[in-house]
């Protein structure tokens, strides 16, 4: 099993910059790949951004080169920073863990952008 926990989300003005955590425990030597997802209202959950246990990265076009997905695996959490956000960006963002046998996820966290 691992448990996933998401923080850092709020209320910023468009522009502004939010960085979200996720701290993963329990059974974590067996995850491949983290990432961010998020929902808007009435849309389906769509991927943000990923990262495998190499290192390597993917996000989705809307966010490039305005979010930065990274881990640190000493504490075991993975990091979304999101600079330059849009009110487009609004949603809840849910953290998620790969393992080979299944995935999880976290409760999510609720960014709005407005001004």
């Amino acid at each position: 099993q691992v448990q996933l926990v998401e923080s850092g989300g709020g209320l910023v003005q468009p522009g502004g910059s939010l960085r979200l955590s996720c701290a993963a425990s329990g059974s974590i030597f067996f995850i491949n790949d983290m990432g961010w997802y998020r929902q808007a209202p009435g849309k389906q959950r769509e991927l943000v951004a990923r990262i495998t246990s190499a290192g390597s990265t993917n996000y989705r076009d809307s966010v490039k080169g305005r979010f930065t997905i990274s881990m640190d695996n000493a504490k075991n959490t993975v990091y979304l920073q999101m600079n330059s956000l849009k009110p487009e960006d609004t949603a809840v963002y849910y953290c998620n863990a790969n393992t080979q046998f299944r995935g999880y996820w976290g409760k999510g966290t609720l960014v709005t952008v407005s001004s």
